[in-house]
């Protein structure tokens, strides 16, 4: 048991006061590292969004990645995305602040974003699971209408300790399911947070646009949109979701 009362995810913590990417560090580190490993910073000066976007990460926020090397099968690997949105959520709601996801990554409130969650890795050897939550840090100007902090939302400074540790056991939790091979509870939840559901929305990936209501996530996490010409099963790889 850790001391931050977790079996696996924060084991071993690496602060740094500045980083690139706390993704690109624990890369780096992941075959040398345990798993449950998190590197967390102050502050990255190229912090990543999906799709190879920039994430803006000033002091203040909570920028951190998490080595994990599950032995599981690679179908369920996109899974893990899931299970780092959900401990947000209910991380924020500890705080009083009712979050929902939208799929496949971004937590949202109010109908803004205020944290994203991104995997990385190599095939049977590791998954980088790196989380991009705005606790204290300013938004840039020129996001304040699409993002939000936590912060801004409550009216007051956040313990950023507290927000870390109390992530840290949520992140245990749901990894704990995953490990456990509870997909089917994993997805319900995913579900029940959901944003998207019963939206209609926009899926757009590099080739293709695609326009229906959001009515199901199956039991592989694909998104379930009803258009004029049918049902259609939405992966979720390189494609960006918009609302109508």
């Amino acid at each position: 048991m850790s001391g931050l009362g977790s079996e696996i995810i924060g084991r071993k913590i690496i602060h740094l006061p500045e980083v690139d990417s706390t993704n690109e560090y624990a890369k780096l580190i992941a075959l040398d590292e345990r798993e449950g490993t998190v590197v967390v910073a102050d502050r990255q000066t190229a912090g990543k969004g999906r799709k190879g976007r920039t994430w803006a990460s000033p002091e203040g926020g909570l920028w951190m990645s998490v080595i994990l090397k599950p032995k599981a099968e690679p179908k369920h690997l996109p899974t893990l995305v899931f299970i780092g949105a959900l401990a947000v959520v209910d991380t924020l709601w500890k705080f009083g602040i009712e979050a929902g996801i939208k799929w496949p990554n971004d937590v949202w409130v109010n109908g803004r974003k205020i944290c994203g969650v991104l995997t990385e890795g190599r095939i049977r050897e590791f998954v980088i699971l790196g989380i991009g939550l705005n606790v204290n840090n300013e938004v840039p100007e020129e996001l304040r209408k699409i993002a939000t902090s936590m912060r801004e939302f409550l009216g007051r400074e956040v313990s950023l300790s507290e927000a870390f540790h109390t992530l840290i056991r949520n992140l245990d939790h749901w990894y704990g399911l995953f490990l456990d091979r509870r997909y089917g509870e994993i997805i319900s939840a995913l579900k029940e947070r959901s944003i998207v559901l019963g939206k209609e929305v926009k899926i757009i990936d590099d080739e293709t646009e695609l326009v229906g209501r959001a009515v199901d996530i199956d039991v592989d996490g694909a998104l379930i949109l009803e258009t004029p010409k049918g049902r259609v099963r939405v992966l979720h790889g390189d494609v960006s979701l918009r609302f109508l």
